[in-house]
């Protein structure tokens, strides 16, 4: 996947770091690298999946119906 940043008409250098930054993080490739950095082993992958799937279901648990008007 290629992210390509094109100059805009007066545009700075930092602003258009800024936005292949924006366009990285909509990517979600800065979240993909830092997942990446180290090793993680299939079991803690899944052990943490498991604690993720638990949270989202208790977080969606507690939250009261909103009443329909």
């Amino acid at each position: 996947m290629a992210i390509r940043i094109k100059a805009r008409g007066g545009e700075s250098v930092e602003q258009m770091l800024r936005r292949f930054k924006k366009m990285c993080e909509k990517e979600g490739l800065t979240k993909e690298i830092k997942r990446r950095q180290y090793y993680e082993k299939p079991s803690e992958r899944r052990r943490r999946a498991m604690r993720k799937s638990i949270q989202r279901a208790l977080r969606n648990q507690e939250k009261p119906a909103r009443p329909r008007s």
